[in-house]
């Protein structure tokens, strides 16, 4: 198997578990931080949307250059990163093997801070978005919200 096509795999893989953990958010705790340095639980799930726009935006355009938007509702960003993860994994079927190595830019402030073929780029999101799935769960019970089954039984959940 080809990292392309395992990559989509993967991805399709770790959808439900991220709406998992989305959807575990108390109602009411969007603001919630552990510490005034952390992002906000509505800002994490912002965060991971607005990462698949950006991962799409990079298969299209070979470049992005990343700003920080202000979240909107938990509810909105939830129905944008399942909009976004369904776009990029239609991009990822349609690529071929050139356009899985082709190079791409990664920007700040007009400034590229990180260039890599497309394919490890979009490996470095994934695993990116999976640290921040981590620091959200992390984020649950203190919250008073339940850790939902990620990769096996927590323990809130016996899993299915």
């Amino acid at each position: 198997m080809n990292s392309r096509k395992y990559f989509g795999e993967r991805l399709k893989a770790e959808r439900p578990a991220f709406l998992r953990v989305f959807q575990a958010i108390p109602a009411g705790e969007a603001g919630y931080r552990p510490h005034p340095r952390s992002m906000s639980a509505g800002d994490l799930v912002w965060l991971l949307a607005d990462e698949l726009h950006d991962a799409c935006t990079i298969v299209e355009r070979s470049e992005v250059n990343y700003s920080q938007k202000p979240a909107p509702a938990i509810e909105e960003s939830i129905a944008a990163y399942e909009r976004n993860a369904a776009d990029l994994l239609k991009q990822i079927e349609g690529l071929d093997d050139a356009g899985w190595q082709k190079s791409a830019r990664f920007m700040m402030d007009g400034k590229t801070v990180w260039e890599a073929p497309l394919g490890e780029m979009l490996w470095g999101f994934l695993f990116d978005a999976i640290h921040h799935r981590g620091q959200l769960s992390a984020y649950l019970r203190p919250m008073g919200g339940k850790v939902p089954s990620i990769y096996g039984p927590s323990g809130d959940d016996p899993g299915t």
